[in-house]
Formats: structure tokens, C-alpha cells, sequence
């Protein structure tokens, strides 16, 4: 059998024993004091964080996304798809047997993995959010580095077919649109500068903040070319104004629970950031500029 040059990097790591640096203090110590709940996929950790709120979590690949799905009574909300390396539909239905939606908080390739699995998808009304809507194997495929990967892969998973699917967006959203769940109410909010689709769902009756990639403890990446740092301040205090203010911050990486204090933070340290009154560790060709709970990956 023919191995992919990722492919054959994982199964040397396994063999050895080795595991990548980033997953040998895992679990985080955020998620002993969360309500576990079991499911059959051994790639997916599931966390009930609220009445209704389900963090769906993927420990095994460096990225730790975490999707959410979010019940009313009439429908659910399936907030990004995560990797596609394992089935997260299958996931999600034996959580709710509600019709569920998807809402992706950006097309980036981690966010929207099993979107093709789904019927009915939201997505923001932009150029970069119909090119992603397209597929990408390069994206996908440099996720499988040996470095990327803590434990094995789930049975079956074909590692050298590996790709972000196409999907299909049947339905465009728009800053400040609401989507009724049936006693929950979410609304959409434009939060652009991670990428231009970036949004955040924000469910005022129960002061949930769902920000996807625009906050989360850990290194934020802010390097890409469809980063805009302009904008990125400016969605920062979108979300820091919010009335009522955010009770809860629950974020698309690393842990799904974060503290609504911490924006003023992050929008300051940006500020300083980029009036060079902080020093960056340069790696990898890039600039890391640390601050106390995250930092910032800058191409600069």
C-alpha cells in the first residue's frame, strides 16, 4: 500500500510512542470542572456547558476546534463542523433529534470540515466565504503533519483522500440577523478581521458569546492574508459593548469556556501590539506576541 508523506509521519510517531509537545499536558485543566457527557466517537469530546448548549471537542489534532450545538425548542444551531476527520453529524444527532442548522463562524478549513454532511448551512454573504464554500485538499492535508495529530486516527479514516469537501450555502446572513430556535433566540454579529466571514452568535437572554476565532485563550492567528487588524479592533469592542454584557465567552479553540473580562484585555494588547511597545519572539517566520492567557500569531 502507497502511504502519504503525512500519512507515514503519523504512523512513525505511533509506533514510537512519541507524542507531539503541545498534547502531552492535555486534558486542559479547564474541562475537569465541565459536565462530560459520553458518546459512542472516541475523536470527540462532548461538554455540556449550559442548558442546551453542547461543546463538541476535538483533542486529538492540534487545532482543539470546538463546535457547538445549540438547542431550542424547535430547532438546533450546529456552530461549525469542525475537521471532517470523524462524523460530528452523527455526533450531533445523538445529542438532539431536533432538525439541526449549520452556522459556520468563518470558512476556514477546521470550521467547516463536515459541512457537506449537512443539508441547510448559514454562511456570511462574502467573496471569501464562497471560495472556501469550494473545498481546499492542500488546507486540509497539512493538518495531518506528525506534529499535528495526539493519538490515532479514527478507524477508517482515509488519510490520503483527505480534503475539505465542497459544500453548499443555502442561505446568506447578514450583521444582526436573528435566527429563532423556539425559546432562544440567537443573533448573528459581523465580526470581521480574523477573516472577512468571521461572526459571532450572541444569545442575550442567557448572555452566551459565542466568538469563534476572534478570541480564545491560546495563540490567536492573525497572520494570514485575509487578516485585517483594523477590523479586528474594531470587532473587539463590538463585542465588548454588547448590552447586556456577556456573562460567558465560549470560544471555537482550546477551551470552551473563557472569561468576558478578558476582551478589554485583548483589545488592548492589540493597541500595544501595534504600537511596537511590545517585543515579539520571531518563529517560524512569524511574530508571536505573548501576553498573559494568549497571544498573537502576526505575519510581522
Amino acid at each position: 500500500m502507497h502511504l502519504t508523506a503525512p500519512l507515514l509521519l503519523i504512523l512513525m510517531a505511533l509506533l514510537s510512542g512519541q507524542k507531539p509537545e503541545w498534547c502531552r499536558n492535555l486534558p486542559r485543566p479547564e474541562y475537569s470542572k465541565l459536565e462530560r457527557v459520553t458518546v459512542p466517537d472516541k475523536w470527540f469530546e462532548v461538554y455540556r456547558i449550559r442548558p442546551g448548549v453542547f461543546a463538541i471537542y476535538e483533542p486529538h489534532q492540534q487545532e482543539e476546534i470546538i463546535s457547538y450545538l445549540i438547542l431550542g425548542k424547535t430547532r438546533a444551531i450546529l456552530f461549525d463542523t469542525g475537521m471532517g476527520i470523524s462524523d460530528i453529524k452523527k455526533v450531533a444527532a445523538g445529542l438532539t433529534k431536533l432538525p439541526i442548522t449549520v452556522v459556520n463562524s468563518h470558512t476556514h478549513n477546521d470550521h467547516v470540515g463536515d459541512n457537506w454532511r449537512f443539508r441547510e448551512i448559514y454562511g456570511m454573504d462574502t467573496a471569501f466565504s464562497r471560495e472556501n464554500a469550494k473545498g481546499s485538499t492542500a488546507d486540509a492535508q497539512a493538518e495531518l503533519a506528525s506534529d499535528s495529530i495526539c493519538g490515532e486516527l479514527p478507524a477508517g479514516f482515509a488519510a490520503r483522500s483527505y480534503a475539505t469537501r465542497p459544500f453548499h450555502i443555502t442561505h446568506w446572513l447578514h450583521d444582526g440577523e436573528k435566527i429563532d430556535l423556539g425559546d432562544r433566540v440567537l443573533t448573528v454579529m459581523s465580526v470581521p478581521g480574523h477573516t472577512p466571514d468571521s461572526i459571532a452568535l450572541w444569545d442575550s437572554a442567557n448572555g452566551l458569546l459565542f466568538t469563534g476565532d476572534m478570541y480564545y485563550p491560546g495563540t490567536i492567528w492573525l497572520y494570514r492574508p485575509e487578516t485585517d487588524l483594523d477590523a479586528y479592533e474594531a470587532s473587539i469592542k463590538k463585542m465588548m459593548d454588547l448590552t447586556p454584557r456577556p456573562t460567558l465567552l465560549l470560544p471555537a479553540h482550546n477551551v470552551p469556556v473563557a472569561n468576558p473580562a478578558d476582551l478589554p484585555r485583548v483589545l488592548a494588547a492589540m493597541q500595544q501590539t501595534r504600537s511596537s511597545k511590545i517585543k515579539p519572539v520571531r518563529s517560524g517566520g512569524k511574530s508571536i506576541y505573548e501576553f498573559q492567557g494568549f497571544s498573537f500569531l502576526l505575519s510581522k
